[in-house]
């Protein structure tokens, strides 16, 4: 394994982290689908890079590539599919204020 690729396997490890600590940590379905999918590609992307520098120049690196592309395609849209759900079924994006004003038996937005 050489060090570029020991280094975009970190890369993916810390990325990876960072979102599963987000989805735990954000307070509502917008803010942690944001982390989610934000951390997944670049982890993805990093794991895949450093596929390659493994692999070499070949026919595996294409492959690796037409394999990022796809997920760099679907990936944003199954996050827009999923926040589209949430919003047509009324979940509002958390808002302190929001939260405060309904505790305090405040109006509607």
């Amino acid at each position: 394994m050489t060090i570029a690729a020991a280094i975009f396997f970190g890369l993916g490890i810390i990325f990876n982290l960072m979102g599963n600590i987000g989805v735990l940590v954000f307070p509502d379905v917008y803010t942690r689908l944001q982390a989610s999918s934000t951390c997944a590609t670049t982890s993805v992307l990093s794991f895949f890079i450093g596929c390659m520098f493994i692999a070499g120049w070949g026919p595996m690196t294409g492959r690796l590539i037409v394999i990022t592309i796809f997920f760099f395609v679907t990936n944003p849209i199954s996050a827009h599919i999923i926040a589209r759900f949430a919003w047509q079924n009324g979940i509002v994006p958390w808002r302190q204020s929001y939260i405060k004003r309904r505790e305090l038996g405040g109006d509607d937005d």
